[in-house]
């Protein structure tokens, strides 16, 4: 017996017939056949019931209440003459001798239809989300993420991580979004901040003799919403692994993940250890990204050389990429749409040709290329049939363009992406340092307590844009799950490499004193990495929106229109938190 009830509403079968028992749930919906019939839906978590009316007192206690009020139904479970298959309840009917309102919905008109509140417009849905999650279809991927993050966990523990947590309010760390702050009463004028994640706390603990170390961690970045990225906050399976070299890291990601995307996933196949491990510029030149889709087959070809003095205006004084497709039969009207998403996604053009069954260049900007068809088709490799898009701009913009429409390309052709799947792979060797398109100066690439391979001869002999770092990402069809790093556990190092963008021991010391300072008393050699709990399951589920599988999440604007945050304050909260607002000028 579960509280009032004796069965939930997916638990009574045939072999209960007989029985008297008692029913709670929200009253779904009604068939009437006439004034004395009727068959009621009534709903629960568990599933669904149905309850026959057989008598006019029962039809008026219905009559009286809207759909979606709760109920508790008493009455006598029996074999239905028409049984539904499809219904794990479907072989019975209760015949209820009591019906007692629970609580009444006070609306006659819901804001949409529970059972297809997928099809609202998206505010609707987040603003009664609470009914929202009465739709099964809804309500599922919450009760899939509860079991995911349960078997992450279990698996944790299980390779003898300890599950610790870290502070919310905590300082205001670099971490390459903007914190949300929290005014601190007692101390006018300075700052809380929310963690973007827990980075400094998790190698500290290193620093402070724990082995290894693991939190389903919530994070807060104040950056602005995607399909794979909510506002606001997120969760992460954090971990972090003292005396570990990269491999380390690795080898516990390939043994956690691939068995959950499989048991879990609406793909059946899931990449086996060693996942793929591609350099970060090899993934550029390959793929046109560092996040590749490793489903799709398709690679970039550097066609530079073959394009150059073509005439054609865009490739003039440029990188040209090339992505070959064979057997692509797509009509015009497809090509053309293609290559507009790709110009929409990167404001840069996309271009092609086509190589027809009778070796003629046809289509496209193949009018420039007539007279060098032999050359084409060599340096390209191409057979009757293929099909060649083009990128042009300076390199990286020339990769993205290519890594763009490649996806796109593959997306279209059956035959160049494999279905079923779980592609996992690690992006490795990111540069160190990189020049900022903001400032125009050396930044650091990622993170910056990541260790330089190559340590303090590296960053003392080379040129700052060639150092590689200890630093790389998990990558599953094509979404970017996580960076991690082996840490840079020396101060003398961890000096060394912020004096490169401009910052000196005191700033270290300044900006990380605890960290600095932790490591002075000697810290071992420690890495990590922190995948993106809800980008997994958004993964896990098939879903395109990450706002599926978060029970409460915000909207585009990062606005949780249900609670209707963020919201004003009265003028005392801020004067208790030293607070004035100014408001910017219209």
């Amino acid at each position: 017996m579960t509280q009032s009830r004796t069965h939930n509403c997916n638990e009574l079968r045939l072999s209960d017939a007989g029985k008297k028992v008692t029913l709670v749930g929200w009253f779904e919906n009604i068939r009437k056949v006439s004034k004395n019939l009727g068959f009621l839906i009534l709903r629960d978590f568990y599933g669904t019931t149905q309850v026959v009316i057989e008598t006019e007192e029962m039809m008026a206690i219905i009559d009286g209440i809207n759909k979606e009020s709760t109920i508790s139904v008493t009455g006598e479970v029996r074999e239905r003459s028409s049984k539904n298959t499809e219904l794990a309840t479907g072989e019975i009917e209760v015949v209820p001798e009591s019906i007692e309102i629970l609580s009444k919905c006070r609306y006659n008109a819901l804001p949409f239809e529970i059972n297809q509140s997928k099809d609202a417009d998206e505010n609707t849905r987040l603003k009664y989300r609470y009914l929202d999650l009465r739709n099964p279809a809804v309500k599922s991927k919450i009760v899939l993420r509860s079991k995911i993050v349960a078997e992450l966990r279990q698996k944790m523990n299980e390779l003898g991580f300890m599950e610790i947590t870290t502070p919310i309010l905590t300082c205001s760390s670099p971490e390459g979004a903007r914190d949300y702050l929290v005014p601190a009463r007692n101390h006018p004028g300075k700052f809380y901040a929310l963690p973007q994640a827990p980075q400094q706390f998790k190698q500290i603990l290193m620093a402070s003799g724990f082995d290894r170390y693991f939190q389903i961690a919530p994070c807060f970045r104040d950056e602005d919403a995607r399909a794979d990225r909510s506002p606001g906050e997120f969760y992460q399976l954090d971990m972090e692994m003292a005396f570990a070299t990269q491999e380390d890291v690795f080898a516990v990601i390939e043994e956690v993940l691939p068995p959950v995307f499989e048991k879990y996933g609406v793909y059946t196949n899931a990449s086996r250890a060693p996942f793929v491990r591609i350099p970060y510029l090899e993934a550029m030149d390959k793929y046109g990204s560092d996040k590749p889709d490793l489903r799709i087959d398709l690679v970039l070809q550097d066609a530079t050389e073959v394009m150059a003095d073509c005439g054609f205006g865009p490739f003039e004084g440029n990188v040209v990429k090339a992505i070959v497709v064979d057997e692509f039969t797509a009509t015009r009207k497809v090509i053309d749409k293609i290559c507009a998403d790709v110009e929409i996604a990167t404001a840069n053009k996309a271009y092609w040709f086509k190589l027809d069954e009778n070796g003629e260049l046809v289509g496209g900007i193949s009018k420039f290329l007539q007279d060098r068809k032999d050359a084409v088709v060599s340096a390209l490799g191409l057979k009757p049939g293929d099909f060649v898009g083009l990128t042009a701009g300076k390199l990286l913009a020339a990769q993205k363009t290519a890594g763009v429409y490649r996806k796109l390309l593959g997306a279209a052709s059956e035959k160049h992406m494999k279905q079923n799947a779980y592609e996992f792979c690690w992006i490795v060797d990111f540069p160190m340092y990189e020049i900022g398109e903001e400032s125009g100066e050396l930044e650091f690439c990622h993170n910056p307590f990541s260790m330089p391979q190559g340590g303090m001869d590296a960053l003392c002999s080379q040129e700052p844009l060639s150092i590689l770092a200890y630093q790389y990402d998990l990558v599953c069809n094509g979404v970017e799950l996580s960076s991690g790093a082996i840490r840079n556990h020396d101060p003398e190092i961890m000096i060394k490499a912020f004096e490169l963008v401009g910052l000196g021991e005191e700033d270290v010391k300044a900006k990380f004193p605890a960290m600095y300072n932790a490591f002075c008393y000697g810290a071992p050699p420690h890495g990590g990495i922190a995948p993106g709990v809800d980008r997994m399951i958004m993964l896990i589920c098939g879903e395109e929106s990450i706002r599926e599988i978060i029970p409460f999440p915000m909207n585009k604007n990062a606005m949780d229109i249900m609670m209707g945050a963020p919201a004003a304050v009265e003028q005392k909260q801020l004067d208790d938190v030293h607070i004035a607002i100014v408001m910017p000028e219209e």
